[in-house]
């Protein structure tokens, strides 16, 4: 008979559910897929039925439910904080108390009404605390049979960061740091300072940091400052915040913008204003201060545990350039990251912390690789829900039997410039598009990152493209030595395959310096000669190896330009029909799903609520 468990994130955001089945994984799903609202903190009811419907159980077939963290442990974080720190934060505790009063203190009560909706049946239920979520979610799907781990966050219940160490079914907790000294709201700090969502634009941040000017005097005085005023960095990479300067603790706001304004000199930037250089040296001096974080919670790892190997989670584990230069500086000899990094991901891992932890079921590694399955965990529509969306819309199509033809055709309008939405097999786990829910383009076009910025995605122009490239090809455009399948390490592009830079390169504006064309790939190589790369495994992701394969034999290049299907404000699609909307909404050329292509021929121009457009200037 087997045994399940289902993992549930729910409440704070990136709801997500997660089925175990004999401790191997089945499914996992975010919420914001199936109800299109992004970030959503429900339960995640839909992700919950998706993952019983993927295993074929029913909700009496579970063993026990599990919670990414503890509750209780929250609300006294909150309570202690909002004593320790009266009468500072009236507003902030008149605001939280009733929402915790009326439903979050009676947590297991709702939950228990959530559950009710899948069966009748009461499981077990175990609530794992968040960070042991996080460290179970790294270590258990890794491909290593011991390994540190690390994990890093905003906040949990108390724990913002921990060092732990993994080993066949168990994890030892061997250093925490605790509220409110975290590394996660010290970086969100900058990203709302910067003028970024807070919890969705950490990733903007670090896109933005680039286009800093390292080693120049304002980068490095605003460095100095962030060090000498904002942060204290213990040699064990422990961290102590100045909390003048913030004001999450107590406050409605990430920091006391009127403090930090008296300290760099410049006001908080509003959202969707000018980004001027000031903000960029900023937002450059923030990464390189965080990574200084990282590198040291490392080598403390390193030094406890004394593995070779280290595990990563928690939503600072998505910084993707922290983690490329962390790989570089060879603390270990590999790493690995889990996909689902965030809040999401602690659905996978409470179920994981419930197995091995709570059950002391036996753990066994397959021969070095991962268990997370590609992170290709989600749904997956065939041609009969395909053919639906088409009769609906009075969409024109192409149905090509031979896949082999298909991708050839695809190969040669990637080659003529144009952008492709690809929807196939099961939708992808985490915040990334791995190449089952993407758009793809053709990574030596010129104006490729310029178009799928402004007229694909409708969101900020200096943003960069990811490439996604054959596995065995990685070697041939970048400075990595290993396959990374899960989008998760920034590399540089190889040095021979880049443009010389203007001699005035320093001073020109910042589109000036993005539009230039820094490599033969421009549309990937962000403006630091950087990529974040997601290599392509034969035997993980078939179909999308034997399109770039095709792209290969058509152009001599064996990658592509993959971004998330999606534009800006909306989760990634789900279904057919949300691909098809979402191709018809933009300026997308053509799109494929599953063995039909998919054109605008004929088809009369199409009107939504919201016109994002609107919001950029497009020439």
């Amino acid at each position: 008979m087997a045994h399940a468990i289902l993992g549930i994130s729910a409440y704070y955001h990136d709801s997500a559910a997660a089925l175990l089945v004999d401790g191997g994984i089945v499914a996992a799903a975010h919420e914001e897929r199936f109800t299109r609202n992004k970030h959503t903190s429900e339960f995640p009811i839909n992700a919950a039925r998706y993952a019983l419907e993927e295993g074929g159980l029913r909700f009496d077939g579970l063993d026990a439910v599990a919670f990414y963290d503890k509750p209780y442990l929250k609300f006294e974080r909150l309570l202690e904080t909002y004593h320790g720190l009266a009468p500072k934060g009236l507003r902030s505790f008149l605001s939280a108390m009733p929402v915790w009063i009326k439903e979050k203190l009676f947590m297991r009560n709702m939950l228990k009404n959530e559950l009710a909706k899948l069966g009748s049946v009461k499981p077990r239920m175990l609530f794992p605390e968040h960070h042991l979520s996080h460290a179970a979610s790294a270590f258990f799907p890794s491909p290593f049979e011991e390994a540190a781990i690390l994990t890093l966050d905003g906040v949990g219940e108390w724990a913002t960061s921990t060092i732990g160490h993994g080993t066949g079914n168990g994890i030892q907790i061997l250093r925490e740091l605790d509220f409110p000294h975290s590394l996660g709201l010290f970086y969100s700090a900058f990203t709302y300072y910067c003028g970024f969502k807070v919890n969705s634009g950490e990733y903007k941040l670090m896109g933005l940091a680039p286009y800093g000017l390292p080693g120049a005097g304002q980068t490095e005085q605003f460095k100095q400052k962030i060090l000498d005023n904002i942060i204290d960095i213990r040699d064990d990479g422990s961290i102590l915040l100045n909390m003048d300067y913030f004001n999450y603790a107590t406050g409605l706001t990430m920091c006391h913008d009127d403090k930090w304004q008296q300290l760099f000199g410049l006001p908080k930037r509003e959202p969707e204003t000018d980004l001027t250089q000031p903000y960029m040296d900023l937002a450059l001096a923030a990464q390189q201060v965080t990574e200084e974080v990282i590198f040291r919670m490392a080598e403390t790892a390193r030094k406890l545990t004394g593995s070779q190997y280290l595990t990563m989670a928690g939503g600072v584990a998505l910084n993707c350039v922290a983690n490329g230069k962390l790989l570089r500086r060879g603390t270990f000899k590999d790493i690995w990251i889990q996909p689902a990094a965030g809040d999401a991901g602690g659905a996978v891992g409470a179920a994981y912390a419930a197995w091995f932890i709570g059950n002391k079921k036996q753990r066994s590694v397959n021969s070095g690789a991962d268990s997370m399955k590609g992170a290709y965990l989600g749904p997956v529509y065939g041609a009969p829900e395909i053919l639906r969306t088409a009769k609906m819309y009075k969409a024109p199509y192409e149905y090509y039997p031979e896949f082999e033809k298909l991708c050839r055709k695809v190969a040669e309008l990637l080659e003529q410039g144009r952008v492709v939405g690809w929807f196939q097999g099961r939708m992808e786990y985490g915040p990334r598009a791995l190449g089952n829910r993407s758009i793809l383009g053709n990574p030596c076009h010129p104006e490729m990152q310029k178009k799928l910025n402004l007229k694909i995605k409708y969101r900020e122009g200096f943003r960069p493209f990811a490439p996604s490239v054959m596995e065995e090809d990685i070697g041939d455009y970048f400075q990595l030595d290993r396959p990374s399948p899960y989008m998760l390490l920034v590399a540089p592009v190889l040095e021979q395959r880049r443009n010389p830079l203007p001699e005035n390169y320093d001073r020109m504006k910042m589109f000036d310096r993005l539009y230039h064309l820094r490599s033969d790939v421009p549309a990937i190589t962000h403006i630091d000669y950087s990529a974040r790369i997601q290599s392509i495994s034969k035997q993980t992701n078939e179909r999308f190896w034997k399109l770039i394969k095709a792209f290969k034999d058509k152009t001599g290049f064996g990658l592509v330009v993959n971004t998330s299907f999606n534009v800006r404000g909306e989760p990634i699609v789900c279904t057919p029909e949300d691909a098809y909307r979402c191709f018809m909404r933009t300026e997308m050329d053509y799109l494929v799903m599953g063995d039909y292509l998919f054109t605008k021929e004929g088809q009369p121009p199409w009107k939504e609520e919201k016109d994002w457009r609107s919001e950029f200037q497009l020439d």
